[in-house]
C-alpha cells in the first residue's frame, strides 16, 4: 500500500497558506532543463536474486578492508570487532535507539548508556560522562560551547591547535560562525608535530576562554598535556582535548590526570565499523563541577519504590526538548546502537585487554616506522613521540600513490589537501590488523 501523509485538501491549505499555485511552483527557480531530467527513472523490478547479484558487483568495486592492505586513520580506524559486539546489540532489550522518555520501558537502552558513561570515565579519566553525541567533531564544537556557558562574557577567545584534526576545525568554525563575541584562533606546530607550546604561552590572556588540542593529534602524535594545563590554569582558560583515537588510552595518561577540564572524541575505534566513514559516535567527559552544562543527557541508577534497582534520564532538561533559546544543547540523539557496541567492546576487552591492544598497536606502527625509514624512500617528518599513525615525507608521493593501489594498498593519508605546507607527507595508521607480512609488502610497493 501506498503512504500518502497528506491529502489533496491539506496540500490545498498549505500551498493556499504560503501563496503558491502549485507543488510545481516551489521548483519554479529550478531552471527547467534540470526539471525535466530529475525524475528518478527505474527499470521494472527483478527478483531477489538478480538484485543481490548486481549489488554483489556494484559492492566489489569498492576497496574495502578485508581485500586491500589499508593503512588509513585520520579519524576512522581498521580495528578487529570480536563477534560478541554484534550478538549482544542485535537484541531487542538494546537494539531501540530511540530518546527513553519512559524508564519503565527503557530500561535496556537506559542501562546501557548508564555503563557506557562508567566506561567512558574510566577511559578518560574524568568524573562525568554523558550518554553521547554525534561525532567526535560535533562534540569538540560543543565543548567549546559549553566552555562559552561557564566562562564569564569577558572570555572569548577560542586557541585551537592547527594540528587538531582539520574537519574538526572545519566543523568549529561552522559552529561558532554567528556567534559575534566568540573569536577562533589558531595555534600553529612545531617541527615535532605537536602544538607549540611557546606559542599558546603567548597568546593567553585574560580573555581567553579554552584551548582545544588533540590527544593525540591528527598526526598521531602524543601532545604533552602538562605544561598546557599549567599555562591554562595560570591564564583561567579551560583546557579541551579531543581525540580520533580512544584506544589510546590503553597506554596514554588519560586527560583527567591532567587536570583537563572537558575531554571529548570519537569513539568508532571501539567497536564501531569503519563503514565507510560512519556513523560513529562522540563521547564527552567532564569534571563533576561542570555537570550542569553538559549537552546532551545523563543517564542514572536509582531504586523503584520497592527498592529493585532502575535507569532514569537523570539531566535532560525540559528546555532542551521545546525551549530552543534556552537549551545547553540541541542535540536530539545519543547514537545509542554506537554506544551500545563501545559499551559491550569495552567491557568484553576489560581493562587488560585494552591495554594490551595498544601495546600491540604502539609496536607494529614503530615498527612499520621504522621499516619504512630504513627500506624505502621515505623519511621521517615529526619527531615527537605517536601512538599507531605517524607522518613520512617522500618524492613523488603520487607516483608512491599509484604504486599502492597497482598492488591493493591504501598507504595513508596525503596531506597536502588540508596543510600546504606539507606538501609531499603522507599520514600512516597501523593497527593490530596490519601483519608483518603486509608491512612488508607496503615497505617493497614504496621502495620500488
Amino acid at each position: 500500500m501506498s503512504y500518502t501523509p497528506h491529502t489533496e485538501a491539506d496540500r490545498k491549505r498549505m500551498l493556499d497558506a504560503i501563496g503558491a499555485g502549485s507543488v510545481e511552483d516551489l521548483f519554479r527557480h529550478v531552471p527547467q532543463k534540470f526539471r525535466s531530467t530529475a525524475k528518478i527513472n527505474l527499470p521494472d523490478g527483478v527478483n531477489e536474486l538478480t538484485v543481490r547479484q548486481r549489488l554483489a558487483a556494484l559492492a566489489a568495486k569498492n576497496a574495502a578492508a578485508n581485500d586491500w592492505d589499508l593503512y588509513l586513520g585520520g579519524g576512522i580506524y581498521h580495528h578487529f570487532i570480536p563477534s560478541a559486539v554484534d550478538a549482544i546489540i542485535s537484541r531487542s532489550e538494546f537494539s531501540t535507539s530511540y530518546t527513553p522518555y519512559q524508564p519503565e520501558v527503557s530500561q535496556g537502552t537506559l542501562q546501557v548508556l548508564f555503563e557506557y558513561q562508567t566506561l567512558i570515565c574510566q577511559l578518560t579519566g574524568m568524573e562525568v560522562s554523558n550518554a553521547g553525541v554525534y561525532d567526535g567533531a560535533s562534540a569538540s564544537a560543543e565543548a567549546i560551547l559549553m566552555s562559552r556557558r561557564i566562562q564569564s562574557s569577558s572570555r572569548r577567545r577560542v586557541l585551537v591547535s592547527r594540528a587538531l584534526h582539520p574537519q574538526y576545525r572545519a566543523v568549529l568554525a561552522t559552529y561558532l560562525r554567528n556567534l559575534t563575541d566568540v573569536s577562533l584562533e589558531e595555534i600553529p606546530f612545531d617541527g615535532s608535530g605537536a602544538t607549540d607550546i611557546d606559542q599558546v604561552g603567548r597568546q593567553l590572556n585574560e580573555r581567553t576562554m579554552c584551548v582545544l588540542v588533540g590527544y593525540p593529534n591528527f598526526f598521531g602524535v602524543i601532545e604533552n598535556l602538562a605544561p598546557l594545563h599549567e599555562l591554562c590554569q595560570r591564564a583561567g582558560a579551560q583546557l579541551i582535548t579531543a581525540t580520533t583515537e580512544p584506544l589510546a588510552f590503553g597506554v596514554l595518561k588519560p586527560p583527567g590526570a591532567f587536570g583537563v577540564d572537558i575531554a571529548v572524541g570519537e569513539g568508532q575505534s571501539l567497536g564501531v565499523p569503519m563503514a565507510l566513514g560512519g556513523p560513529g559516535f562522540g563521547f564527552f567527559a567532564t569534571q563533576r563541577k561542570f555537570m550542569r552544562n553538559l549537552p546532551g543527557r545523563l543517564v542514572g541508577e536509582t531504586v523503584d519504590g520497592e527498592g529493585r534497582r532502575g535507569y532514569v534520564l537523570t539531566l535532560a532538561t525540559r528546555e532542551q526538548h521545546i525551549r530552543r533559546e534556552k537549551a545547553t544543547s540541541n542535540i536530539c540523539t545519543s547514537q545509542t546502537l554506537c554506544t551500545t557496541a563501545a559499551t559491550v567492546y569495552m567491557a568484553f576487552m576489560g581493562k587488560t585487554g585494552m591495554r594490551r591492544l595498544a601495546e600491540v598497536n604502539v609496536a607494529q606502527a614503530h615498527e612499520a616506522y621504522q621499516r619504512l625509514i630504513q627500506d624505502s624512500k621515505v623519511e621521517g617528518c615529526f619527531t615527537a613521540p605517536f601512538f599507531n599513525e605517524f607522518v613520512v615525507r617522500g618524492k613523488q608521493l603520487d607516483e608512491i600513490m599509484r604504486r599502492c593501489a597497482e598492488r591493493r594498498i591504501m598507504p595513508g593519508i596525503s596531506l597536502a589537501k588540508w596543510y600546504p605546507e606539507l606538501p609531499d607527507c603522507l599520514l600512516v595508521c597501523v593497527t593490530e590488523m596490519n601483519d608483518r607480512e603486509g608491512i612488508d609488502r607496503l615497505v617493497r610497493a614504496i621502495s620500488n
